[in-house]
């Protein structure tokens, strides 16, 4: 009797393994999982390209200011000049020294910073970073298109299109595709860091 029943029910047994029912679902959940990482990589450039832009433009406004200030007590020391008339003059050189003091002090701001100075180096890191998550993004659109090929073709493929319409009512998922004007580059602009 068991034999039987069992021998009645293989066909069917054979028919719901080999129509898809385990390998759709496989295939449909890896599709998602794959458009998932794209989101994930999409927030991940979200979050880290505005705070490095934010991070070079500050050490850049930080260095812009400690060498403005070395420009301009260096035109302020070579503007106040000491002739030989002026020597026995005390306010002449009192100007003469604090002008020079101020030089110094700049120079002094400058050889202390100097160690510090990164913004070329900030800018690469930037342009690195950038790169890798663009990077980050198009293997992660690539995945998720490769997984939407594979269920698209399992859905569509005998015997699994008797399962995915039967069983799923299964319909094909979109692709990933470039927005239109896409080839051209992203831009950072760094035009109003101040």
């Amino acid at each position: 009797m068991r034999l039987r029943l069992l021998a009645a029910f293989a066909p069917v047994l054979l028919f719901l393994t080999a129509c898809g029912v385990n390998s759709i679902p496989t295939a449909e959940e890896t599709a998602r999982a794959r458009w998932a990482d794209v989101q994930s990589q999409y927030q991940r450039r979200a979050d880290l390209i505005p705070n490095l832009v934010n991070t070079v433009r500050a050490a850049a406004q930080q260095e812009r200011t400690v060498l403005r200030e070395v420009t301009e007590a260096r035109a302020s020391a070579t503007r106040i000049t000491v002739t030989p008339e002026q020597l026995s003059d005390p306010a002449a050189m009192a100007r003469f020294a604090e002008a020079q003091g101020r030089l110094t002090i700049s120079l002094q701001r400058l050889q202390e910073a100097y160690p510090e100075l990164q913004t070329n180096a900030n800018f690469r890191d930037l342009q690195s970073q950038i790169e890798g998550t663009e990077n980050r993004i198009q293997v992660a659109r690539r995945d998720y298109n490769s997984a939407v090929q594979a269920y698209n073709t399992e859905i569509r493929t005998f015997p699994s299109v008797i399962g995915a319409r039967i069983i799923y009512g299964s319909q094909p998922m979109t692709p990933f595709e470039a927005e239109a004007g896409a080839q051209g580059a992203p831009t950072v602009d760094f035009g109003n860091m101040q």
